[in-house]
């Protein structure tokens, strides 16, 4: 089975004229999206660009190698998936341009995009997604009981703000979160630029409210959403969708399946399963009924606390963590123990709740 390296390697020497733009070509730069591009690609208000190639250089030539390499998390592969994309005819001569990027602990938003300008006439907008950070994963959480986030706005906003030209096609993408921030602002920005969007891909990007999905500027959008999600998906499935989605192979198992570098291409396309697995359906089915079960204030509270409890460790984002987890283990321990009587039974009480829906998901099936 062949992956998104095999991709570039058989596709790479054509460029979008001789080969259109297609879903691999999406996921790339969605994935390019997590590489730190600040003080190196444009930002709004500028009228200058970089290529994806002099980026990529760029890149390099400030970070150490080895440094990138000592992140775990799957966000570190994306600087050298750029590095080979930007190494080819196809994606090497592409434009960036009005790069933002910020982590406002006060708002608990974590915001990045940029403009990737396929052609004269056709520019792709890439939203990050989740990146490391416990700010950037507590905000996810927030769309349990938050409509919108603040991440959302911004995005609206960006696209307002940025999107000057009166003409061109456009194309809004994103992995995880940033689908879900592309979806949000398509259905959300003005009519004018709304008619020049050609396609919305959500690569695993988690849903909205069921409030949301209802409206009829959603429903207007649909035909362009791409929703294309792993056989195993959990991050992709949370909350409620109203498109269809496209079921792709994965080399990895269970969550780790959210990792998009590991869905299976097969030439210009990525290789399809029939359906979700059992498992992921299972699981999404109990998170489903879980959340449904909870007010929008015993989320909050959920929410805020295990997330307090987690910051107790002093962690910043989640690889300090992982690098230490006794530590961090013990810290959260005693945080937990530092509650009052009424927020501990809270916390196990939802907990409790999660393990009896997903008890009650595996033994009744399908």
């Amino acid at each position: 089975m062949g992956n998104v390296s095999d991709y570039l390697k058989w596709r790479g020497d054509l460029d979008f004229i001789q080969s259109p733009f297609n879903e691999i070509d999406n996921l790339i730069l969605a994935q390019i999206a997590y590489v730190d591009l600040a003080d190196i690609v444009p930002g709004p208000g500028s009228e200058e660009g970089i290529t994806l190639s002099e980026a990529s250089d760029t890149f390099f030539d400030i970070h150490d190698e080895k440094e990138i390499r000592k992140n775990k998390s799957f966000i570190s592969k994306a600087p050298f998936l750029m590095r080979e994309a930007a190494g080819t005819k196809r994606f090497g001569s592409l434009i960036l341009t009005n790069y933002v990027d910020y982590v406002d602990g006060g708002k608990e938003e974590q915001f990045s995009a940029f403009h990737i300008r396929l052609d004269s006439r056709t520019t792709y907008i890439t939203f990050r997604g989740t990146d490391d950070t416990l700010v950037g994963w507590k905000e996810d959480f927030n769309m349990s009981f938050l409509s919108p986030v603040p991440s959302q706005k911004d995005a609206l906003k960006y696209i307002d703000t940025t999107v000057s030209r009166p003409e061109g096609k456009l194309i809004l993408g994103g992995h995880s979160k940033g689908g879900n921030l592309a979806v949000y602002a398509a259905v959300n920005v003005r009519p004018s630029i709304k008619k020049r969007i050609i396609a919305v891909y959500s690569n695993d990007g988690p849903g909205f409210d069921k409030d949301f999905i209802n409206k009829e500027d959603y429903i207007s959008i649909l035909p362009k959403i791409k929703s294309i999600v792993p056989y195993g998906s959990v991050v992709g499935m949370l909350l409620d969708h109203g498109e269809d989605y496209e079921v792709v192979k994965s080399s990895q198992s269970g969550l780790m399946q959210h990792d998009a570098m590991s869905w299976c291409v097969m030439g210009a396309e990525f290789e399809k399963e029939k359906n979700l697995s059992v498992k992921s359906r299972k699981l999404n089915k109990a998170l489903s009924s879980w959340i449904e079960n909870l007010t929008y204030e015993q989320r909050a509270e959920f929410v805020d606390t295990l997330f307090a409890l987690v910051s107790a460790s002093g962690a910043k984002n989640l690889s300090q963590i992982s690098t230490d987890r006794f530590r961090s283990m013990n810290a959260v321990i005693k945080s937990f123990r530092a509650l009052d009587k009424s927020e501990r039974t809270m916390i196990l009480k939802i907990l409790a709740s999660l393990n009896g829906e997903i008890g009650r998901a595996y033994k009744n099936g399908e």
